[in-house]
C-alpha cells in the first residue's frame, strides 16, 4: 500500500468520527456527499504536502486547524475535486509561541489554509441561496461590447440586454438567478469594485510589515506602531488613487502577491473578484446556525482579520485595572489533534497566525 492509501485510510479511521460527532451534535447529517468531499479534501492537501517536501508526520507541519478544514469541507459540500475547482489548499507560515529555558520563544512552523474557488462559491449560492431555484450561466460583458442595464419600475423589471463583441477587457459580471417563484433578478458586478478587494488584499498582506521603522511589530512601542499605520495608511491611500492601475506600480507590487500582478493570471483573479462580489452579497439560508458560521468563518475577510489582530495579541500584556499585583496565567492550548502516522493526540500550542491571500484571493 503505497503512501497516500495509507494516509487516506488513517484519516478515514481518525478524522471522521471526529467530524461526523461534531457535525452530528450541530444537527447535521453527514450525507454521502459529503463524505467524498472530505476525501478530495485529504487528496487535494496531500497533493499539496508533496510538492513542498512536507509530510502529514513532519514536525514543521502545525495539524491543529485541520480538522476544522474538514468540518468547513464538510459541512458547505466543496468538492476539490470538481472542475473547476470548488476549493483549494495552500501552505502558509504560522508563528507559534512556546517556552524553551524558562522564556518565551517563537518558531515558524507550516499550516494548512483553505480558500474557496469562485465556482465554489456558485455551488454554496446554487445549494444555500434564499428562494434560488437556478443559478444562470454568468454574463463575461466586454468593453467593447453592447450592453444595457435593467430597468426598474415598481415590481415590474425591464431584462438587461447583451450583445458580445469579444473585444476589450471585461469590465462587468452578470449573473441570472432565477427566483422559486418564477421571477429573474439579475445582479452585476463591476470590474471598477475590484479596488476594494486588492486594498483589502494589500493591507492583510503588510500585517507584519515594518517598514524599517522596527525590527518586530509585535515588540513595537505605540510611537512606533503609529508610524507603522500611518505609513500603511499612505500605501493604501496611493493604491486606492491608482485603482487596477496600482498593479503595474513598482513601489506597490511587493505588497500584492504575484497571483494579482502577473499577466497570465492578473485577468483571471479579476474575474473571481467580479465573480465573488456578486454571489457573496445575495443573501443565503443556511437552514443551521453552525453552517451558517462555518460560511462565515470560512469567508468573511474582515472577521479573520479579527480574529488574526486577536490571535496576534491574545495573551501578550496583563492589563492591571485595581492597581493590585496580576498573575499572568499561562494560555491555554487548543484542543489535541490526531497523529495520522501514529494515531495518538498530538499536542498543540497556542499558535499565532499569518496569513496571505493565495490564488483565488
Amino acid at each position: 500500500m503505497n503512501d497516500f492509501s495509507t494516509v487516506l485510510s488513517k484519516v478515514n479511521d481518525n478524522y471522521f468520527p471526529m467530524i461526523e460527532r461534531q457535525l452530528t451534535g450541530n444537527g447535521i447529517e453527514m450525507d454521502q456527499y459529503s463524505k467524498s468531499c472530505v476525501i478530495n479534501a485529504i487528496s487535494a492537501i496531500n497533493s499539496v504536502l508533496d510538492a513542498k517536501g512536507i509530510g502529514w508526520n513532519d514536525d514543521q507541519l502545525d495539524k491543529s486547524n485541520i480538522t476544522q478544514i474538514l468540518i468547513q469541507t464538510a459541512s458547505l459540500k466543496l468538492n476539490a475535486a470538481a472542475s473547476p475547482r470548488e476549493v483549494f489548499f495552500q501552505v502558509r507560515n504560522v508563528s507559534v509561541k512556546k517556552k524553551e529555558n524558562g522564556k518565551e520563544v517563537t518558531v515558524w512552523k507550516k499550516q494548512i489554509e483553505m480558500g474557496i474557488e469562485g465556482d465554489g462559491n456558485d455551488a454554496i449560492l446554487s445549494r444555500f441561496g434564499r428562494d434560488v431555484k437556478k443559478v444562470g450561466q454568468f454574463w463575461l460583458i466586454r468593453e467593447g461590447d453592447d450592453f444595457t442595464y435593467p430597468q426598474y419600475t415598481g415590481f415590474d423589471v425591464k431584462p438587461p440586454s447583451w450583445m458580445p463583441k469579444g473585444k476589450g477587457d471585461i469590465v462587468r459580471v452578470v449573473y441570472p438567478i432565477m427566483k422559486t417563484d418564477g421571477t429573474v433578478e439579475f445582479h452585476i458586478s463591476e470590474r471598477e469594485d475590484v479596488v476594494k478587494n486588492l486594498l483589502a488584499h494589500m493591507n492583510n498582506n503588510m500585517m507584519n510589515e515594518t517598514f524599517g521603522i522596527c525590527a518586530d511589530r509585535y515588540k513595537a512601542t505605540p510611537e512606533q506602531r503609529k508610524q507603522i499605520n500611518a505609513k500603511k495608511s499612505e500605501v493604501l491611500q496611493k493604491a486606492k488613487g491608482l485603482g487596477l492601475a496600482a498593479l503595474d506600480d513598482p513601489d506597490l507590487q511587493q505588497y500584492i502577491s504575484p497571483a494579482w500582478t502577473e499577466p497570465q493570471s492578473r485577468e483571471s483573479m479579476i474575474i473571481r473578484k467580479m465573480r465573488n462580489n456578486v454571489v457573496k452579497k445575495i443573501p443565503k439560508d443556511f437552514g443551521n446556525a453552525f453552517v451558517e458560521l462555518t460560511y462565515q468563518e470560512t469567508t468573511d475577510e474582515a472577521a479573520a482579520e479579527v480574529r488574526r489582530e486577536i490571535a496576534a495579541n491574545a495573551n501578550s500584556e496583563v492589563i492591571d485595572i485595581d492597581g493590585e499585583p496580576v498573575q499572568e496565567e499561562e494560555p491555554v492550548p487548543p484542543p489535541a489533534e490526531v497523529d495520522l502516522e501514529q494515531g495518538q493526540p498530538d499536542g498543540g500550542g497556542q499558535e499565532e497566525m499569518v496569513y496571505g491571500n493565495g490564488p483565488s484571493f
